[in-house]
């Protein structure tokens, strides 16, 4: 007779206690509150029972937007114990009649905990979104103690449906400070990439709808000027924001009064400043931002009352209500992008270089960040960062790229401030840009990132400025450019400097087709030097109505001399699936379409650069081209490596004799000619 394996739950749930200091938990025997146990004593027991439910470890995590979300933590002490499936890979809690299987609720850890979390969601008011932690353990042959974390998020937009969450081997996901990552996991749960990026275009469209609405508010009821707009949302938005030690500005507290300290504007920039003083911003840079938003929310006239009311009152009233609703319900998809080339469309330019401020599109930033390989270990900067899009497009990659690879949360969130605050450089030469790509970062929750104001061909030197690394050099090993077009070598001159400082890696630089066939020289000579041009991509009319450019993006590998038998890769991407019209007052949804397959044909260009012809598909071999170039510099686009046949064969002599007699048959039976 086999001997019985003695059950180590205890011990295992000693350990995950342990795991939870500073964290307030509860015990079986202990209450979170009223409504949650009343909850647990009204769903059968996990026995199939009458008797109340008693998980082992209870806990409510609580945002700072007061969202509490019950935890339910189950634990099992025998091999065996952690999981029971469907074929499916469901979790196995219900017989094929539909009834509650209460023999694998009983059994298994994660089955159990997920009964629980059910019990919540479906017997109280107030919580609907649970989560669910089944946690087994073990001794191994050898005598090594196995333990095994399952988390689930059960909600009722998720139909209650268990929906897998991230990969544990701890329970620190659940401390204080690694709250708000795991906050940001459970949001994304059970969504697909298309059903991301359906939600983010979705966030994307009304946030454009929004601003346009504002936008001409402030042109026609408002009178504000064209020059202060961008100041004035921006402002606003980190007014309304809020962050630790600094509530969100209510609107209640613009109160149309005239004093000097005491007016609408100086309410605002006080606002602003303590804001950016709790996001920790170099003291210079703080003074700088507020300095430059002060001369539209205090120098200007914005603040003075007509009939009680100021004008930065009524705008500030639509931020409140319009926009920041739309961005703190989905803070984890970056709609920013959007949000910040809406805002640009409304800055007053020269006409000589309009085309220096025109944003890249996101959709165009996360292709650029693909075909340079950017993953958690990249150091990505811009040397041109514009509102800081491509920077936005990389952070996501290389933090996504760190959910997959690490599975310690420590490790996780170590790694996540780590990106932001050190792997991630921009410079901006002009004040007003600046401040977009400022609040970009601080959006996407990185309040010290590496986003410098300078020029970078004659003030910067590849260094950090700020922080623990100041004065040391940026180890890049991804360059991402859409450069000013009207710079030197229609804004080659950048990518030699930044180049020039790079020992390794990628680059993807968005740039005036014509710069690769001549109009780029001497730049583009100069750089087949030292690396290697990989491929060219002609784009379609991605800046429709706002630049009248022909763009390519040009892929390299850094610090490897073009060799002249380099296989270069040649595509021409005019039909990227998206057909675009320009109408100021239409929505996004209006003005760019996905009519051919787009998503799928962006993928294809990244398979297509990076593995070869074998992932043709939406495109043709016509579309795509493998030639060699000269090290001249000046034979870098698409339509120069197009090969026609001239030289007639025999299959042509023949069809063309066939239409021949095709046409005189014809004619002949119509009276046209005599036969």
């Amino acid at each position: 007779m086999a001997k019985a394996v003695r059950s180590i739950e205890e011990q295992v749930e000693d350990l995950a206690k342990k795991q939870l200091v500073g964290v307030k938990y509860y015990t079986k025997t202990e209450t979170i509150n009223s409504e949650i146990e009343a909850a647990l004593k009204a769903a059968p027991s996990k026995s199939g029972g009458s008797g109340s439910n008693y998980p082992d470890i209870k806990l409510l995590l609580e945002t700072k937007t007061m969202r509490r979300i019950p935890v339910m933590i189950e634990v099992k002490g025998k091999k065996g114990d952690f999981v029971r499936l469907t074929v499916d890979g469901e979790i196995d809690n219900k017989k094929k009649d539909g009834t509650e299987n209460f023999t694998n609720i009983n059994k298994y850890a994660v089955n159990g905990a997920v009964h629980y979390a059910n019990a919540i969601v479906e017997h109280t008011a107030s919580y609907k979104e649970v989560i669910a932690i089944g946690i087994n353990g073990y001794y191994d042959e050898g005598g090594a103690l196995i333990t095994e974390i399952g988390v689930y998020y059960i909600s009722l937009d998720n139909f209650c449906i268990p929906k897998p969450i991230g990969n544990y081997s701890d329970l620190s996901f659940l401390l204080k400070k690694n709250q708000s990552t795991f906050i940001d996991e459970i949001d994304k749960a059970g969504l697909t990439e298309e059903e991301i990026e359906t939600k983010a275009k979705e966030y994307e469209n009304q946030i454009e709808v929004k601003l346009k609405k504002l936008n001409q508010t402030m042109q026609d009821t408002l009178k504000i000027s064209v020059g202060s707009r961008v100041e004035l949302v921006t402002g606003m938005i980190m007014a309304g924001l809020g962050t630790d030690g600094v509530s969100p500005l209510e609107i209640a507290e613009l109160k149309g009064e005239t004093g000097a300290k005491t007016n609408d504007g100086r309410v605002l920039i006080n606002k602003i400043d303590s804001f950016l003083e709790k996001r920790s911003l170099p003291q210079e840079k703080k003074e700088m931002i507020v300095n430059d938003l002060s001369r539209v929310f205090v120098y200007s006239d914005l603040w003075k009352p007509v009939n009680g009311e100021s004008k930065l009152k009524s705008v500030y009233t639509s931020v409140k209500n319009d926009i920041m609703p739309i961005f703190t319900s989905a803070k984890h998809l970056d709609f920013t992008g959007k949000l910040f080339n809406v805002l640009n469309a409304w800055v007053d330019i020269p006409d000589s270089d309009k085309n220096d401020v025109v944003l890249t599109p996101r959709y165009v930033t996360e292709l650029m960040a693909k075909l340079a390989l950017v993953n958690k270990d990249s150091y990505v900067w811009d040397y041109a960062v514009g509102s800081a899009g491509f920077l936005i497009s990389s952070m996501k990659l290389m933090i996504k790229d760190a959910e997959e690879r690490i599975h310690s949360p420590k490790e996780l969130a170590d790694k996540i401030i780590e990106i932001k605050t050190k792997q991630l450089l921009g410079i901006e030469k002009r004040s007003d840009i600046y401040l977009l790509a400022v609040l970009n970062m601080i959006l996407m929750g990185d309040g010290s990132s590496n986003i410098i104001h300078k020029d970078s061909l004659t003030e910067y030197d590849g260094k950090y400025e700020q922080g623990e690394m100041n004065g040391k050099d940026f180890p890049a090993n991804v360059f991402l450019l859409n450069p000013p077009y009207s710079a030197p070598g229609k804004g080659f001159v950048f990518v030699k400097k930044a180049l020039s400082k790079m020992s390794k890696g990628k680059a993807a630089i968005l740039i005036q087709e014509n710069a690769g066939s001549g109009n780029g020289l001497p730049y583009t000579k100069d750089i087949l030097n030292n690396h290697t041009l990989l491929a060219s991509i002609h784009m379609a009319d991605i800046f429709k109505g706002k630049a009248g450019v022909q763009t390519a993006i040009y892929v390299f590998d850094v610090g490897t001399p073009h060799n002249e038998k380099q296989i270069v890769k040649f595509i021409d991407f005019s039909n990227d699936g998206y057909t675009r019209q320009n109408r100021k007052k239409s929505s996004q949804d209006a003005n760019l379409k996905n009519t051919d397959n787009a998503l799928e044909r962006y993928e294809e260009i990244v398979n297509l650069v990076l593995y070869g012809k074998a992932y043709l598909h939406y495109f043709t071999e016509e579309q795509y081209i493998e030639d060699t170039i000269s090290l001249e510099g000046n034979d870098w686009t698409f339509s120069q490596h197009i090969k026609l046949n001239t030289i007639p064969t025999e299959d042509d002599f023949r069809a063309t004799i066939k239409e021949y007699l095709g046409w005189k048959v014809s004619a002949v039976l119509r009276g046209e000619i005599d036969g």
